[in-house]
């Protein structure tokens, strides 16, 4: 039956860049100032595309680039490697290996149980499938693989999206990577009034307005690029934030400083799942927003912890959902443009963080079904929700709370799939769109 096994064919052409990619540069773990290295890189498409396009990027194929060199690099990728080896202790060791040469990040992907539906002629084979055209497939659950990941490295691995997992080398980068998870996006407040000495500094002013709309506090010397030129100027970062504030909306400031608290609790809560960092083990930054937010790690970690329990609480969900002043509330659940999310109350945004820390992004999905009655989250793909008035339902990805079992299901095919209507109740009042639906 081993001669079966036809390593070799399972390396496919690409016209686009492989999924584990185009997520990591989306999320920010991969840039052009990273180098790339490919391990188990196929055709090489992926090298190519990303040389194409200013990165630096090598890799190593077993059959197809045998004599390249393995070379450390900041990032390290092991795309869909493990699911097509049959030898158990073989996808240990080409873990292991590409973990070696990751200086900074490992990206491990594989095919999940849910893709296997696509499969058609196959027989068992040791714990996969051989396929019809003779080559190996192993069908991982999200859990599955990320046991496999975090038991053979001796790590904490990330969920980035279903199949998909990041490993971080320092504990500081991954809880830098968590919390930015569930920072949202917010503007600093616009200037309303006009005055003569932020007019004349209002470049020198520019990186400090900037660092406050993302932190929600004033930064330390070794946090502003230009601190020697605001002191010269206006003696301090303090005293130059205040004529800022002369010409902007204070309450607007306060309202900053309140959402990053609550960004800074979620990440807290949710981080008690894979052993909350010590505090130690924080990014400088996120140990200067807990001093300003909460002054102690003892006092935010005991109020994150308060309002995870409470998810737990009967009714908590279902009130929470019934008063959300964003969203389409229906009997079974509270739906909401994925733009929405982050206006939602701590305890609803609480409550899809637990689905997301466990499967990470759902590629494509825009609507976000938050059940009422049981603890479970589905994630909606609707391809023409701007342009199409009643889109139609792509897929759903459904997250189990209880069970952790991930279900899905394709739409594309149905003569008569769901379709979507009044689009404007899901989202909030501030989406550009939201007159035109």
């Amino acid at each position: 039956m081993q001669q079966l096994i036809a390593r070799h064919k399972t390396a496919i052409s690409r016209t686009e860049l492989s999924r584990p990619i185009k997520l990591a540069i989306a999320d920010g773990v991969l840039s052009q100032e990273c180098t790339l290295f490919d391990y188990g890189c196929g055709l090489g498409d992926d090298l190519r595309m990303l040389s194409a396009i200013g990165f630096a990027a090598s890799g190593w194929d077993p059959v197809h680039r045998p004599a390249d060199p393995l070379r450390p690099a900041k990032v390290v990728n092991l795309g869909y490697v493990v699911n097509v080896i049959e030898k158990p202790a073989e996808r240990q060791e080409a873990l292991r290996r590409a973990w070696d040469i990751a200086e900074d990040l490992l990206i491990v992907s594989a095919r999940m149980n849910m893709d296997s539906r696509a499969l058609r002629a196959s027989s068992d084979f040791a714990d996969g499938l051989v396929t019809s055209r003779g080559t190996f497939q192993k069908f991982f659950d999200q859990q599955e693989l990320r046991n496999l990941i975090d038991s053979c490295l001796g790590v904490t691995s990330v969920p980035a999206a279903p199949g998909i997992f990041y490993v971080f080398r320092q504990d500081e980068a991954r809880a830098a990577f968590m919390a930015s998870r569930y920072r949202r996006r917010v503007a600093a407040p616009r200037i309303t009034r006009s005055e003569e000495l932020f007019r004349q500094h209002e470049d020198l002013l520019s990186p400090l307005i900037a660092f406050v709309g993302d932190r929600g506090r004033l930064p330390a010397d070794d946090e502003l690029a230009n601190v020697q030129a605001v002191r010269d100027v206006f003696g301090s970062p303090r005293k130059a934030f205040r004529i800022v504030l002369r010409v902007t909306d204070r309450e607007r400031w306060d309202e900053v400083a309140r959402e990053r608290a609550e960004d800074l609790l979620i990440y807290l809560a949710l981080a008690r799942f894979d052993q909350r960092p010590a505090y130690g083990k924080l990014p400088p930054a996120l140990q200067r927003d807990v001093k300003e937010f909460f002054s102690t790690y003892i006092a935010a970690c005991n109020e994150a912890d308060e309002v995870l329990l409470s998810l737990g609480k009967p009714g908590v969900v279902d009130l929470a959902c019934q008063v959300s002043k964003f969203g389409k509330s229906m009997p079974e659940a509270l739906y909401v443009h994925e733009s929405a999310l982050g206006s939602l109350s701590t305890i609803l945004r609480l409550y899809e963080g637990c689905a997301r820390g466990y499967i990470g992004r759902v590629e494509g999905a825009n609507i976000i079904k938050l059940h009422r009655s049981a603890p479970k989250i589905t994630y909606l793909t609707y391809p023409d929700f701007e342009a199409d008035p009643h889109p139609s339902l792509a897929s759903a990805v459904t997250v189990n709370l209880q069970t952790f079992r991930i279900e899905s299901r394709d739409y594309r095919g149905y003569k008569n799939p769901p379709i979507l209507h009044r689009k404007e109740a899901f989202v909030a009042e501030s989406h550009p769109l939201r007159q035109k639906f």
